[in-house]
């Protein structure tokens, strides 16, 4: 082991660290090697690193201190990584917000996670042009060239104001306020600490990323999803490539270009991916291991995946909120890729009924989990804190998944549902991925989605939305189909076919959506 992999072993066997230590590791170690490659421009260490420097410097200049909270919303850019990464530097709590958020909606979590400053690219400033007028802190522009570009904002050097000042961190420290989607309501800011994101480091030492690592990002900077792989590559030292919007033959094209060895994709993604038809034609030989989460994940798929494009295959469970990770090393166990398999090294879970009261292994109830990464709690929301966590008799902090599921005889875990999603019709609870497993065997269906929907005779019945591949194919004749194969309690009360299903920009499908909608359609009728 060399004087730099010696050193980057010593910072990981800390219970804590932070992961601007590495990067400045990294870029006293290896200055020249590419930290972030985006549309053919690369960042090095060293950049990346001085660059950090200039943030801290100039949140200082404005009396934004340790433990303030900023908002970046934007695609995904180089000077985005900079900010956030440079924030994180100062102290500074980061809100990333989602550019698809309407402009009122953006305006209450910029308001919401008290931010200090708000940092937009031009498109995200057009959208929000009628509510600017109501930000009452300063506004920083990405690739602008007007007065209050990033350029401007930034201290010319380091010297130039005062020397980095390197803030107490903590691990209770607040890290980011990641906002829920709001899918099933207002967006709740998800509090996460310093020492939730310094577990994911150390996790990923044990997923193959290290300083000779590739890692293809297509998601967004906002999400969850995206950032574990995100800090997890440049932690340990490696280069990452960003896309700020995914395209399939862009992605295999960047893939193949730079030996990428790991990547985190959602389910959509995959599902793309795997359809295009040139798909056998790029050299992935390079990929180590793949990621997924945040949508269910077919079985059909992955085995698609682990037949045809070499490298492990990775499925992870779990929440924005933390509580817990189940791993699926599906490579490992072809036979499992029904479940979303074990849980993860430090991570517990434990099954519970409607009471709360725990449940024998093999019985199916709401998962609760536990690990060394979980949020503080909702920012400014304590009750729903207090709803969100689950005590053990012995007084043991967990946190509610809201999903329903069980674990088998192996002890992989098998999600039936979303709690919130689960029918209860004449008092019986339908499953909707039960109606869908169904559905999704028909050979005219191509994507689905099954909800409730009021009913007075039933309380609630099962309607289903298609996405069909054939011209030639009828609601009424999908409807026939699914309900001669289907229980008696899960039959369908209807089927509507249309273009395609909402989905989340990380392909979780929108059932609210779809549930108003036909709501609104039947109040019409």
């Amino acid at each position: 082991m060399n004087p730099y992999q010696s050193a980057i072993a010593t910072v990981l066997q800390k219970d804590f660290a932070t992961i601007s230590e590495l990067i400045h590791l990294h870029a006293a170690h290896r200055p020249q090697h590419p930290a972030y490659i985006q549309d053919g421009q690369t960042l090095t260490y060293q950049e990346l690193d001085q660059m950090m420097d200039l943030v801290v410097t100039s949140l200082q200049r404005n009396q934004i201190q340790a433990g303030d909270a900023i908002a970046i919303c934007a695609s995904t850019s180089l000077d985005y990584v900079i900010v956030f990464l440079g924030a994180l530097r100062a102290g500074v709590v980061v809100a990333p917000l989602a550019p698809s958020t309407t402009a009122a909606g953006l305006l209450s979590m910029i308001t919401d996670a008290d931010s200090r400053i708000v940092f937009l690219d031009k498109d995200v400033a057009a959208d929000m042009a009628s509510i600017m007028d109501q930000i009452d802190v300063p506004v920083i522009a990405f690739g602008s060239s007007q007065q209050n570009s990033l350029v401007s904002w930034l201290a010319p050097s380091i010297v130039d104001v005062n020397p980095v000042t390197a803030p107490e961190i903590r691990p209770d420290s607040a890290f980011n306020i990641i906002y829920s989607s709001g899918t099933t309501g207002k967006p709740k800011g998800i509090v996460q600490p310093h020492a939730m994101r310094w577990a994911h480091v150390q996790r990923g030492q044990f997923s193959g990323y290290g300083a000779d690592a590739s890692t293809l990002l297509s998601t967004p900077l906002y999400s969850n999803t995206t950032l574990v792989s995100f800090f997890a590559t440049v932690a340990m030292g490696g280069t990452t490539i960003l896309m700020a919007k995914f395209d399939v033959k862009a992605y295999l094209s960047l893939a193949q270009q730079h030996r990428v060895t790991h990547t985190m994709l959602v389910p959509v993604q995959y599902q793309r991916l795997m359809a295009y038809p040139d798909f056998d034609q790029y050299d992935l030989s390079s990929y180590r291991f793949k990621f997924s989460t945040s949508a269910p994940f077919s079985a059909a798929l992955k085995k698609d995946v682990l037949d045809r494009w070499p490298g492990g295959l990775t499925e992870l469970y779990g929440m924005t909120e933390g509580g817990g990770t189940c791993m699926l090393l599906a490579h490992e166990h072809p036979a499992k890729l029904h479940t979303v398999g074990q849980p993860a090294p430090g991570s517990e879970f434990r099954i519970i009924d409607e009471q709360g009261q725990l449940l024998p292994v093999g019985q199916q109830g709401e998962i609760v989990g536990r690990s060394p990464g979980m949020m503080s709690g909702y920012h400014n929301l304590p009750e729903n804190t207090a709803e969100a966590e689950w005590y053990s008799a012995d007084g043991v902090r967990f946190i509610r998944t809201g999903d329903v599921g069980r674990f088998d005889e192996d002890g992989f875990l098998a999600l039936m549902d979303r709690k919130k999603d689960m029918i209860i019709s004449g008092g019986f609870n339908i499953y909707p991925s039960d109606i869908e497993a169904v559905l999704s065997q028909h050979a005219d269906v191509a994507d689905l989605a099954v909800v409730g929907v009021p009913s007075a005779q039933w309380g609630e019945t099962p309607i289903a939305f298609v996405v069909v591949n054939s011209a030639h194919v009828t609601a009424a004749e999908i409807l026939s189909w699914a309900n001669t194969r289907l229980g008696k309690m899960q039959r369908l009360a209807d089927v509507e076919i249309i273009d395609s299903l909402p989905r989340s920009p990380i392909g979780k499908i929108l059932k609210r959506e779809l549930r108003d909608q036909y709501q609104s359609n039947s109040e019409l009728g």
